[in-house]
């Protein structure tokens, strides 16, 4: 975990839980698990920022390994950690797989989805990764350009886009194939918010 000041406040809300019993633990992250199934769900939603949060927990001890509670059915068990797969799609899908939201590792490497869907993921994640590499010229890269900022407000907006085409077209695909999914519904280095994403 970095050292960012949104880092440090989810490690100080994570203190809060650090009395939770393991059994507790256990029951609440199957319950919930049980709760999310069936959907996509927004990376920003505090439901899954409270299971994120408790997921972490439940992986520096050991929860899901200690075999205190059942996950729900329909959960496969992640090779990473053998926690229920909870995955994360995220624009890095190409090179990262889906993350698991437990550990934090790849749960399903890109070469391991459905073959059907690595293609449009591939288009649709490099379509992304030029929009996003805005964020990151060089001066040389910005002075080649216009005006920068006018360059960097069109790449955001061409991200909230993109963003809500993965929402519409990709997510859904994965779904089919998982119980649940968790999805980036931000990004931070072009400045947009979960807010700028509307229905």
């Amino acid at each position: 975990m970095s050292d960012s000041p949104l880092d440090r406040l989810w490690k100080e809300y994570g203190n809060e839980f650090a009395s939770v019993d393991d059994l507790t633990l256990a029951r609440w992250m199957s319950q919930t698990l049980s709760q999310l199934q069936g959907r996509a769900w927004r990376l920003s939603h505090p439901l899954v920022g409270l299971y994120r949060l408790l997921a972490q927990l439940g992986h520096d001890r050991g929860i899901w390994l200690k075999r205190l509670a059942s996950s729900p059915a329909g959960y496969t068990e992640a090779e990473c950690c053998r926690s229920p797969l909870l995955p994360l799609f995220s624009r890095d899908v190409v090179e990262s797989g889906l993350i698991c939201q437990h550990c934090g590792e790849t749960a399903v490497p890109f070469d391991e989805l459905p073959p059907t869907l690595r293609e449009p993921l591939r288009t649709w994640a490099a379509d992304y990764g030029t929009t996003h590499d805005v964020a990151h010229w060089d001066e040389a890269q910005r002075r080649r350009c216009a005006n920068y900022d006018e360059e960097f407000d069109r790449a955001a907006k061409k991200a909230e886009i993109l963003l809500g085409i993965a929402r519409a077209t990709v997510v859904p695909g994965l779904l089919e194939h998982y119980p649940t999914l968790v999805w980036e519904d931000h990004d931070e280095c072009l400045e947009v918010r979960p807010e700028d994403l509307t229905e």
